[in-house]
Formats: structure tokens, C-alpha cells, sequence
């Protein structure tokens, strides 16, 4: 039984709900929808090389794309640090303002300096979806932190497919050219920061703006409830930099760096998204390796965007339906995923077909999927949301750190400047070497486990399945 239900004289109540939260919520997922409304996003890749912006692929490839990885780096943390200490609002204009920034420069960008500026500025929008899915908790109580972090996630991914379809019917159907498709998006784009004006500013975020329950309702940090039973809890408190929250979770956290489950999800996260973001980033370069066209209307990049977003969500639902002993089977699972994944890579690298390639990306993408929401509630399974905002942010963050760092090495021009088929060659030798690791790891797990059963064999514990609680929910809103 948890602290605060031992102690329940300890904790305040949760605070009273705006009335008008229903309101709120329906609004804030409404712009998640409409802020995904980028029909050109799916092409800019073919409009980067094709004859209205004709640069080289070696411009795109080794100059150009490799700057959103920096850029993500770079302002990753202070984004992150920034959205909870300003209540979210300011950072989602920010993210608007990015987006308009980046469709600017699209249209009238002429050099490689500017096609750079725009990767800057997509790596801002990329780091501030925090503030998109955090806003949402603090519109509701949390006995509703569940439903409401489905909806939020259900109205971006619906946005994602709406924009990829509406992207691939003009393009084939409607035979705009990728200009017109790029000022579609300025404007949706623009309707987007209308939207954001007017969203509320909310008086409360997860780190920073903690107030005194005592003085306006608002209830406790998670934190503050883990260690309900230790004298006063730390709400009532004088705020001192001896006991800012971060060095309190600090350390909490590393009494929880031991357990087995959050190493080992927290290690998949940082290697094999950081696998998995490389691959999304240089796909449309590889696609157009395989399929050189210039007629716009055989290119089918919004098909494949939407089926993949579709396959995403199914896997992702899907995998709140797998009830196995995770303790004991979580190697195994990550390693035959991996490996498939590896396999995926490679038959992408060495076809010549393109609608196999095609598919081969979409499989690519909804296996990580799968695997997406598993990992977060593993590793929400025993943490506090803050320190599930902590731990998934310094993982995000390592995560970066090392795809910058291949980045930098095999991509750059600075570096080895490879092209693309040799760039996948290397995402696969990485892939598989992941999986051996993996499927290593999970032979040693199983000889363990034989070593230590006891007869008769005690009664395995309550395995995690989903949906979980309400502390690791949120959470899920971070991929896309």
C-alpha cells in the first residue's frame, strides 16, 4: 500500500476542477490536431532536390539534414527546463513561431545557410512537443490523467494521418506542385499560432510553479507524497535551494537506478531511438536513391507517412494487450524486435523496389511503436511523475547526445560525409549489434532464473500490464 493511502491525513485533496475543463481539454486537443496540419512536411525532401530548390543530395545529406540533430541537442534541455518553468503557453507560441519560421525558408530560402536555419528551427519544434504534452495534465485532476493523455495522443496522431493523406491527394491527385503544398502549410501553420494565443495560461506546472495548497488548493508533488511518512512532507516547507525539487529527485532517482526493469527499458530507449530517429531523418534521401522521378505525382511519401502513423497506433495499441513475465521476457522481446528491425534496414539498403522499400519503413516504424508504450510503462511502473519526467528526459536527451554523436562521425561532412546506401549499411551493423547484446542478455537472464527456481516454484509476482497507473500515462504523448 502506497504512502499516501497509509497516511491519508497527510495529503490535501486534489485541487477542485475548473468547471470549464471539458472546454479546456477539448480545445487543447483540438490545436494538437490542427498544429499536425502540414501537408508538405511528407515531401520536403524531393523539394529539396527536385528543380524548384536543386540542391544536391550531397548538400541535403551531409550539409543540411545532419543540423536538426544539432539543433535538437542544443536546445533540448533548455526547452524542457523553460515549458514548466513558464506554465507551457509561452513555449507552444515559440513552437508556432518555429513552424512559421520553417516554411518561410522553405518557400523563399535559397542557399544551403537557410535550408540550415530551417533545420534549427524544426529542431526547436521537436523539443517543445513537451509542452504540448504536459499542458494537458494541468487542465484535469489526475484520476483523469489516463483518459485524457489517450486523447491528446489520439488527436496528434489523427493530425499526423489527416496531414499525410491531405499531403498525398494533392500531390497525385490534385497535381499541386510542392511550392503550393509548402504555402498550404504556412497557412495552416498560421491558423496554428492563432490558436495558441488563445490558449490558458495554466497557474501550476510540474516543477516550478508548485503552489501552496494551503493557499489556493492546488495538491502536493507526487514526490512530496512518496515521502508522506517522514516527518512533515515537504510542502510545508519554506522553498530553500537546499530543497529544490531537483536535488530531491535526485535523489530518489538513484535508489531507483538499480532495479533491473528501469536499466534495461531506459538503455532501449537511448540506443535504439536514437537508431530509429537516424532512419526517419534520411529516408526520404534513400527513397529517392531508389526512385529518382521527377514527376511528382509517383511520389508517395504521404501515402507511406500515413500508413505508417496508422500501423503506429495499432502496434501501440496493441501492445497494451501483452500480459507476459517482463521480468523474465523483456531481452528476448526487445532482442527479436531489434533484430527484426535490422533485417528491415537491410532489405531497404538492398532493394531496388521502392513500394518493397515502402513497406519495409512502415514494418520499421510500428515495431518501434510497439515497443514504445511498453517501455514507458515499465518504466513508469515504479516511479513518481516527476521522476518519470526526469528519467525520461535525461534518457531523451542521452539518446540525442549519442545520435549527434553518430551524426557528426558518419554523416557530416566535417566527418566521413558517407552517402546514404553506406549510412544504412552503418544503421544496420548498429542494429545488429544491438541485438546480439539483447539476445545475449536475455540467454543470461534465462540461465539465471533456472539457477535460482526453488521448489516448489514460489508464485511469480503481479506482472505489469496495460493500461497502468496514472503516473506513467502522460508520458506516452512524448512519441509520435
Amino acid at each position: 500500500m502506497s504512502a499516501e493511502a497509509e497516511n491519508p491525513e497527510k495529503q490535501p485533496p486534489d485541487p477542485p476542477p475548473d468547471p470549464r475543463w471539458k472546454l479546456l481539454v477539448f480545445y487543447l486537443c483540438f490545436y494538437g490536431f490542427m498544429n499536425q496540419i502540414r501537408p508538405g512536411e511528407s515531401f520536403i525532401t524531393p523539394y529539396l532536390l527536385g528543380s524548384e530548390k536543386n540542391f544536391t543530395k550531397e548538400e541535403v545529406t551531409n550539409e543540411i539534414t545532419p543540423v536538426l540533430s544539432y539543433s535538437y541537442m542544443a536546445v533540448l534541455v533548455p526547452i524542457f527546463l523553460l515549458t514548466d518553468y513558464l506554465r507551457y503557453k509561452p513555449v507552444l507560441v515559440l513552437q508556432s513561431l518555429s513552424h512559421i519560421a520553417i516554411w518561410l525558408l522553405l518557400i523563399f530560402g535559397t542557399s544551403i545557410l537557410a535550408m540550415q536555419f530551417m533545420e534549427f528551427f524544426y529542431g526547436i519544434t521537436m523539443a517543445a512537443r513537451v509542452a504540448y504534452s504536459s499542458y494537458i495534465f494541468s487542465l484535469v485532476t489526475p484520476s483523469r490523467y489516463q483518459r485524457m493523455a489517450s486523447y491528446s495522443r489520439t488527436s496528434v496522431l489523427m493530425g499526423v494521418f489527416a496531414s499525410s493523406v491531405l499531403g498525398q491527394l494533392c500531390v497525385t491527385v490534385g497535381g499541386t506542385t510542392f511550392t503550393t503544398l509548402n504555402y498550404i502549410s504556412l497557412g495552416f501553420m498560421s491558423f496554428g499560432l492563432l490558436l495558441t494565443l488563445f490558449l490558458e495560461r495554466p497557474k501550476r506546472s510540474l516543477f516550478f510553479n508548485r503552489s501552496e495548497p494551503v493557499c489556493n488548493g492546488t495538491s502536493p508533488s507526487e514526490l512530496d507524497k512518496m515521502n508522506a511518512g517522514a516527518g512533515d512532507p515537504a510542502w510545508h516547507k519554506a522553498p530553500t535551494w537546499k530543497n529544490m525539487v531537483f536535488f530531491r529527485m535526485l535523489k530518489e532517482l538513484a535508489a531507483f537506478i538499480r532495479l533491473p526493469q528501469l536499466r534495461l527499458w531506459s538503455l532501449w530507449w537511448i540506443f535504439n531511438s536514437a537508431g530509429y530517429y537516424l532512419i526517419l531523418y534520411y529516408v526520404q534521401i534513400l527513397w529517392n536513391e531508389i526512385y529518382p522521378t521527377r514527376d511528382n505525382r509517383k511520389i508517395y511519401n504521404g501515402a507511406v507517412e500515413a500508413a505508417s502513423t496508422l500501423l503506429g497506433a495499432v502496434t501501440s495499441f496493441a501492445a497494451g494487450y501483452v500480459k507476459i513475465r517482463w521480468t523474465l521476457w523483456s531481452e528476448l522481446v526487445i532482442g527479436v524486435v531489434t533484430a527484426f528491425q535490422a533485417g528491415l534496414l537491410l532489405l531497404m539498403n538492398t532493394t531496388a523496389n521502392i513500394w518493397l522499400c515502402y513497406v519495409a519503413y512502415i514494418l520499421f516504424r510500428g515495431s518501434y511503436q510497439f515497443l514504445v508504450p511498453i517501455a514507458i510503462f515499465q518504466i513508469a511502473a515504479s516511479l513518481s511523475k516527476e521522476l518519470c519526467a526526469l528519467v525520461f528526459g535525461i534518457n531523451t536527451f542521452l539518446a540525442t547526445v549519442l545520435k549527434t554523436a553518430i551524426t557528426i562521425i558518419i554523416t557530416d561532412k566535417r566527418g566521413l560525409g558517407l552517402s546514404i546506401h553506406p549510412q544504412v549499411y552503418v544503421y544496420f551493423s548498429y542494429f545488429t549489434l544491438l541485438t546480439v547484446v539483447y539476445l545475449s542478455a536475455s540467454v543470461y537472464v534465462a540461465v539465471k532464473h533456472n539457477g535460482c527456481r526453488k521448489p516448489p516454484e514460489e508464485a511469480p509476482p503481479k506482472e505489469l500490464s496495460m493500461p497502468v497507473e496514472d503516473r506513467g500515462t502522460e508520458l506516452a504523448n512524448l512519441e509520435v
